[in-house]
C-alpha cells in the first residue's frame, strides 16, 4: 500500500465516484482507477462495489478507509513535526476552531502571531464542535480551540480564556424582560453538533422548558434573524458586540443568564506538540486573557 493509493481510496469513499475522487485529488480518472485496482490486487479483496452510476464502499473498503484516514493524518503529522523541529518559526501551524472562536476569538491572536513569525504557514479550519474534535483526534490538526473537550477522546486542555453566552433579542420588546417572556419567544439555535446548540438545549432542559426552536446554520444567520425580530438567541457575546453597542440587539439578563464559560486550547494527550504548534501555544499564553489551565485539564 502506498500513500497515493490510500488517498485515492479515501477520495472515492468521500465522493462516491472515481470522477469525483479525480477532481478532488486533481489527477486523471484512470490514475484513480489504477490506484484502486493495485490496492485491491495487493490485498486480494474488493474495496468498492458498483451502485447505479457511482460506487459504494464494500465492508472491507470501509474498514480500510477508516485506517487510511488515520495513516494519512499521521503521515502529515510526522512531516509537520519533523520540519518544524528544524525551524519552528518557518513551519506549518495546523489549527481547527469552533465557529465563534474561529470568527471572533482567533483572528486577533493569529494576526499578532503572524506579525512575530511571518514565515509560519497558518492553516485554520472552522467548523462545529463535532467536526473540530474529529479533526484533532484523527491528527488532521495539531491544536483546536473550542469548549471543554470530551472526556473520552484522549485530549488535554493546554490553555483557557473566559467568555460569556448572552441572551439577545431585538429592541422594542416588553418594558422589563422576564424569563417567562423569553420562554414564550421562538429560540434561534445552531445545528446539531454545535457547542452553542448543546448549551442552549442543556439550559432549556434545566428550566424544564421546550419553546419553539428555529434552526439556523451559522452565528451570522442567527444574529441577523434576532435583529429582524424572529426570536431570542443564546449566543457568544463576541458575536454580537457591535449589535449590542449599536442598539440593534438588547441583552436580556434573566434567570441564570449570562452564562460564563471558558474557551480551551486543546491538544492530544501523549507526545509533545510539533514545535510550531508549541510556539503558537506559548504565544497565546503570553496574550491576555489566555492562561495556563489550573493543573493539567484532561477531558
Amino acid at each position: 500500500m502506498t500513500p497515493q493509493q490510500l488517498r485515492a481510496l479515501v477520495a472515492v469513499a468521500d465522493t462516491g465516484s472515481v470522477r469525483g475522487a479525480a477532481a478532488e485529488l486533481v489527477v486523471s480518472q484512470p490514475a484513480v482507477s489504477a490506484a484502486l485496482g493495485a490496492l485491491q490486487r495487493d490485498l486480494g479483496v474488493a474495496l468498492v462495489e458498483r451502485e447505479g452510476r457511482g460506487l459504494r464502499m464494500s465492508e472491507p473498503g470501509t474498514v480500510l478507509a477508516g485506517y487510511a484516514r488515520r495513516l494519512l493524518a499521521l503521515w502529515e503529522e510526522a512531516r509537520v513535526a519533523t520540519v518544524s523541529s528544524v525551524d519552528p518559526a518557518g513551519g506549518d501551524l495546523r489549527l481547527a476552531a469552533v465557529t465563534t472562536a474561529g470568527e471572533h476569538v482567533l483572528p486577533a491572536a493569529l494576526a499578532s502571531f503572524a506579525s512575530r513569525f511571518p514565515q509560519v504557514r497558518i492553516l485554520l479550519e472552522v467548523g462545529n464542535r463535532r467536526r473540530v474534535w474529529e479533526l484533532l483526534v484523527a491528527g488532521g490538526v495539531d491544536l483546536a480551540v473550542g469548549g471543554r473537550p470530551p472526556a473520552d477522546l484522549g485530549l488535554a486542555s493546554l490553555g483557557t480564556a473566559p467568555h460569556e453566552l448572552v441572551l439577545v433579542a431585538a429592541p422594542g420588546g416588553p418594558r422589563e424582560a422576564s424569563l417567562d417572556e423569553a420562554l414564550r419567544r421562538s429560540w434561534l439555535v445552531r445545528e446539531e453538533g454545535s457547542g452553542t446548540r448543546a448549551t442552549t438545549d442543556e439550559l432549556l432542559a434545566g428550566l424544564d422548558a421546550d419553546p419553539v426552536r428555529l434552526t439556523l446554520g451559522s452565528n451570522g444567520a442567527i444574529r441577523e434573524a434576532a435583529v429582524a425580530g424572529l426570536g431570542v438567541a443564546l449566543i457568544h457575546r463576541a458575536a454580537v458586540e457591535r449589535e449590542l453597542a449599536g442598539g440593534g440587539l438588547v441583552e436580556w439578563r434573566v434567570g441564570p443568564l449570562p452564562l460564563r464559560r471558558r474557551w480551551h486550547l486543546v491538544g492530544r494527550e501523549g507526545p509533545g506538540l510539533p514545535a510550531t504548534a508549541d510556539l503558537f501555544r506559548r504565544h497565546l499564553l503570553e496574550t491576555s486573557p489566555w492562561e495556563e489551565p489550573r493543573g493539567l485539564e484532561v477531558g
